[in-house]
């Protein structure tokens, strides 16, 4: 029965010695590929400035300004704008980027190059009641040549610069113009409700609502003098009555009938009507003056010498007063008249003015919102001059270059001493892979316990390897190959340490100064 033979380490070092050249020479392959590699790459250098988000020098609080976005989302904006396609361009032509590439780039294949070789990096603070803020922003270029990549990071540093200003001085001019632009709207809005306004008060100017008050009042007022002339109209008719009675008692008693009755009157009782009739009206009542001109008449007719017959005195004094009586129900009548007209269009102003309230509150509502939007823009447009002037005398949140590129001193890639420190690594590494390959590759039998694991005996004797002169000599030949390759492989080692890592006497200076 077979069974699985296991490798000793007599086995591994067998391998190894049948191998060594082999081992040998992968190392040294490895080896020289990694300083080749770390030669050959191309340096990269990076210059990079530093830009400062200053706040607003003057307090927020006395001017407030229109640009208020976060200044992460204000360079991200800035970035894009300077990325675009014509100022990369123009940039590329101007310095001749890409012209040493080892084949011919198309146009957008230098800008994607170019754009892969700008890096704008954020710094940030963490504020007390405000959160993480970014405070500043590093924007670096790489190239292969150290004074194309110092040129170019100032070039885009003053294009981010630029279009800092340029970004926020068209946003504030473009805030004010709008304002501008709205404010004359409203303007005119507003011009035309006042009209509006006007046009419906002057329509309404009798049913007004502030005046319902005084048309209340005026009303009371008519309706009082309607009751008093009401009154005075009763009385009249009722004296009217009183002097037709002693008109025909005066006309029986003489036997006089009415119509003929002489006209003469007697001055003392007309003097004493109108003394009457003066105390409750004024010099231009029609009764105050038919009475009036009756006693000019009569004393007219006395002075003329003709006297009157005492038969016809009583019934002449009772016409006079049915005439004064008449005269005066006719004016109260025609001022009851007057009184209901008035009273008739108070109550219809008195009626209408719900009506008006109603249709006045609508337009003042519509005028006190224009307004208000009216004044709530003119102020916004006076703040965005005010932030326009800020930005213009690049007195608001601004850039400011911090620290500008600095020609680079030494590549940022690639770094050699890596490349070659991976070479040590995977040199042994490699080569002992391709060994373990070779062998797995190799089904050989080795030595007596493979051959009795393979064929399932036991082995009774084992004849060892008689080595030949010849094959002694070449035993020993390789052997000083392997010293002599492993003398070139440390002095490589120590050049290599010494030029790609630090000198050897300073190497040694500082092993010493370990162990001291």
């Amino acid at each position: 029965m077979t069974s699985e033979y296991e490798m000793s380490a007599n086995d591994y070092i067998a391998v190894i010695k049948h191998h060594a050249l082999l081992l040998i020479l992968s190392v040294a392959v490895i080896l020289a590929t990694s300083v080749v590699v770390a030669i050959s790459i191309p340096p990269i250098y990076e210059s990079s400035g530093t830009i400062l988000v200053e706040s607003q020098q003057i307090s927020p609080d006395l001017v407030a300004s229109n640009n208020n976005t976060f200044a992460d989302e204000r360079i991200e904006v800035i970035r894009q704008r300077v990325m675009t396609r014509e100022h990369l361009e123009g940039i590329i032509d101007k310095y001749n980027l890409f012209a040493s590439q080892s084949r011919q780039l198309s146009v957008s294949e230098k800008i994607d190059e170019m754009r892969n070789a700008i890096t704008v990096s954020l710094v940030s603070a963490v504020i007390k009641g405000r959160g993480e803020v970014t405070i500043a922003f590093r924007l670096s270029f790489e190239h292969r040549q150290a004074e194309i990549a110092n040129k170019v990071a100032n070039e885009l540093v003053t294009l981010f610069l630029d279009e800092n200003i340029k970004q926020r001085t068209e946003r504030a001019s473009e805030t004010t113009e709008f304002l501008t632009q709205e404010a004359d709207k409203l303007r005119v809005e507003l011009e035309a409700l006042e009209n509006r306004l006007a046009d419906f008060k002057q329509a309404h100017s009798n049913a007004l609502p502030e005046h319902q008050e005084l048309r209340m009042n005026m009303l009371s007022r008519a309706e009082t003098e309607l009751k008093e002339v009401d009154r005075d109209y009763k009385s009249a008719r009722e004296e009217l009555r009183f002097n037709e009675l002693e008109l025909s008692a005066a006309a029986t008693k003489h036997e006089l009938p009415g119509p003929a009755v002489d006209k003469q009157q007697d001055l003392g009782s007309l003097k004493a009507e109108y003394t009457r009739l003066r105390s409750l009206y004024t010099e231009a009542h029609p009764d105050v003056r038919a009475v009036k001109r009756k006693i000019a008449a009569l004393e007219a007719t006395k002075g003329a010498g003709g006297a009157a017959a005492p038969a016809s005195l009583d019934l002449a004094k009772a016409q006079a007063r049915i005439a004064a009586t008449e005269a005066r129900i006719k004016s109260l009548a025609d001022q009851k008249q007057e009184i209901l007209k008035k009273i008739a269009d108070y109550e219809a102003q008195i009626l209408e003015t719900p009506q008006v309230e109603r249709g006045l509150v609508t337009l003042m509502r519509d005028y006190e919102n224009a307004r208000k939007k009216y004044e709530e823009i003119r102020t916004k447009e006076m703040s965005a001059k005010i932030s326009e002037s800020l930005e213009q005398e690049n007195k608001a949140e601004r850039f400011v270059l911090l620290e500008s590129p600095l020609l680079p001193e030494k590549p940022i890639r690639p770094n050699r001493k890596k490349v070659v420190a991976m070479g040590f690594v995977l040199a042994p590494v490699g080569a002992g892979a391709l060994v373990m390959l070779l062998e797995m590759l190799n089904q050989r039998v080795r030595g007596a316990e493979a051959l009795a694991s393979v064929l399932g005996r036991r082995i009774l004797v084992a004849i060892p390897y008689i080595y030949t002169r010849a094959e002694l000599a070449r035993r020993k030949q390789w052997r000083t190959r392997l010293i002599v390759s492993g003398v070139v492989i440390i002095v490589l080692f120590l050049v290599l340490l010494h030029f790609f890592y630090m000198p050897l006497d300073l190497l040694m200076f500082k092993a010493l100064g370990r162990f001291a």
